[in-house]
């Protein structure tokens, strides 16, 4: 994996292959006050689509605080650490309740989790536009 500034448009193999292992992460979205909100999530990233998504309830407070931020998005980062090495993806992130994309989410997340989501009928999918990826490892 390559240390710290990561080419989001190509990152490297051992990046990728880092995003495919089963790790728990955690998800930071913004307060209305500004503080920060980290939750443990699953995610996925389709490096070829520069986009990470997150399943989750659409009444989540991850959720609400991704919608507050309007059309434009909300400034998101996913993380996950493994011992020394660790990944970020940053972007802005917008809350999507479409059945196709929520479906989308669900077969990357039960692909990369080795295990299908609970039944969730509020579920929604956050997705994140990657535009900055960092990493060491």
């Amino acid at each position: 994996m390559t240390r710290h500034s990561v080419d989001p448009t190509s990152p490297d193999e051992p990046y990728l292959a880092f995003w495919r292992e089963r790790h728990l992460c955690t998800l930071t979205t913004l307060r209305p006050d500004g503080s920060p909100h980290v939750v443990p999530v699953g995610v996925t990233y389709d490096a070829g689509a520069r986009l990470a998504r997150v399943i989750t309830s659409g009444t989540s407070a991850k959720a609400r605080h991704v919608r507050a931020a309007g059309p434009e998005g909300a400034r998101v980062a996913v993380c996950q650490v493994d011992g020394r090495r660790w990944a970020t993806l940053e972007g802005r992130a917008r809350v999507r309740a479409e059945p196709e994309r929520v479906a989308e989410a669900e077969r990357r997340y039960a692909e990369r989790y080795e295990r299908a989501p609970r039944l969730n009928p509020a579920r929604v999918v956050i997705e994140i536009d990657v535009d900055r990826a960092l990493g060491h490892g």
